[in-house]
C-alpha cells in the first residue's frame, strides 16, 4: 500500500509545462505574420493530460478541430529553483517527442475573450509523450536535434531545435524563476510549423533523430 501511495503522490506533484509560439514559422501560420516575442509564453497542463505507453488519444466531444502540435520534450532530473541559464543543462538529461493536442476552435474563442488556455490545452490526454531517451545517445547538443511526425504514414511536421526562438536552457531557467522544478516535471518546448487536425482512426508516429519514439492511434 505504501508503494502505491508513493506513486499517487509523485503523479499528483508532477507538473507539465507548455511553451507557446517558440518557432517563428509556426507563429506566421497562426498569425499571418512573423511574430517575435520578448520572453517565453508559458502555460501548464493538468497531470491528467499525460498520455503514455502508446495509449489511444480520444478527441474531446466539445471541439470540432483538435490539432496535433509535435514538440521536443525534456524531463527535469532534480530539484531546482531560480536556475541560472548557464547551469540549466544540468537539470535534464532525457528527451523525447510529444504531442501537445490543442482544441483549436476553443482556443480561438478563448483568445477573442482574452481568457486563459487551460480548457483548450490542458484537457485529459492532451499531452502525449513518447519513450524517454538519454540525450547523450545522440552525441549532439540539445539545440542540434531534429524530430518529425508521421500521420497515417505521411510526414506532416518537421522540427529542428536550432530554430527555437528560446532555447531549452533559457526555458528551464525562465520557468524556474516562477515555479520550483521537481524531478519528473516535463517541458513541451514548442511546436514548429505544420500543425493540423487529427481525425478518428488516425495513426500517429513521432521520430527523434530518425528513431521512432512515439506511436499511438486517435479515437
Amino acid at each position: 500500500m505504501a508503494f502505491f501511495a508513493l506513486i499517487r503522490t509523485f503523479t499528483a506533484e508532477m507538473k507539465i509545462f507548455g511553451i507557446g509560439m517558440n518557432y517563428a514559422a509556426h507563429n506566421k501560420e497562426l498569425h499571418n505574420s512573423l511574430l517575435y516575442i520578448e520572453e517565453p509564453v508559458v502555460f501548464t497542463k493538468a497531470d491528467s493530460a499525460l498520455l503514455t505507453g502508446g495509449k489511444p488519444f480520444f478527441i474531446p466531444g466539445y471541439t470540432e478541430r483538435c490539432d496535433y502540435e509535435t514538440e521536443l520534450c525534456v524531463r527535469i532530473n532534480h530539484l531546482g529553483r531560480s536556475i541560472p541559464e548557464r547551469f540549466a543543462h544540468r537539470y535534464y538529461d532525457e528527451v523525447t517527442v510529444g504531442i501537445d493536442f490543442t482544441a483549436r476552435d476553443l482556443q480561438e474563442r478563448l483568445r477573442q475573450k482574452g481568457l486563459p488556455w487551460d480548457l483548450c490545452k490542458g484537457f485529459d490526454g492532451s499531452a502525449a509523450i513518447g519513450k524517454w531517451m538519454p540525450l547523450a545517445r545522440y552525441g549532439k547538443g540539445i539545440q542540434e536535434l531534429e524530430f518529425h511526425l508521421l500521420r497515417n504514414g505521411e510526414q506532416v511536421q518537421t522540427g529542428r531545435t536550432a530554430d527555437m526562438l528560446f532555447g531549452v536552457d533559457k526555458l528551464v531557467s525562465f520557468i524556474s524563476q516562477f515555479f520550483t522544478l521537481k524531478t519528473g516535471d516535463i517541458i513541451f518546448t514548442g511546436t514548429p510549423a505544420g500543425v493540423g487536425p487529427v481525425s478518428i482512426d488516425d495513426h500517429l508516429e513521432g521520430y527523434l533523430e530518425g528513431e521512432k519514439v512515439l506511436e499511438f492511434n486517435v479515437k
